[in-house]
């Protein structure tokens, strides 16, 4: 259904350490460098015919998180949903809410785990069985 998703970053650099390894967990790779004709700069993480990107604002102003956002990303394994976690904590992230693990809800069992990226853009690990 998405084609891409685009977050913001005061810190370009540390960014891309969080989710050179985050993302690499996933099967990512490192990102792909771009600097835009405004002089902007904005890593580009591709894979599985989806697009994740980080950028720094375009319009100069302090990149700031969305109230009430997440995004999600599909893990293979509850153990996944960890690494994922514990990647993210361990390059700069936040773990948030309850810690990593099954979560029941009215579509089943989940594993999932919450973390903050270094800019505050909130993550969510997911595994369905």
């Amino acid at each position: 259904m998405l084609n891409h998703v685009v977050v913001g970053s005061n810190d370009i650099e540390r960014s891309k350490r969080f989710y050179d390894a985050v993302l690499g967990t996933l099967g990512a790779g490192e990102a792909m460098r771009n600097v835009a004709a405004s002089g902007h700069t904005r890593l580009f993480y591709r894979h599985a015919g989806s697009s994740f990107v980080v950028s720094e604002p375009i319009n100069g102003e302090q990149a700031t998180p969305a109230n009430g956002g997440t995004i999600g990303f599909k893990c293979s394994s509850p153990e996944h949903v960890k690494q994922f976690h514990d990647l993210a904590v361990a390059n700069g992230g936040t773990s948030i809410e309850a810690p990593p693990g099954p979560r029941e809800s009215s579509m089943g069992t989940m594993h999932l785990a919450y973390v903050r990226d270094p800019d505050g853009n909130k993550l969510c690990a997911a595994f369905r069985p």
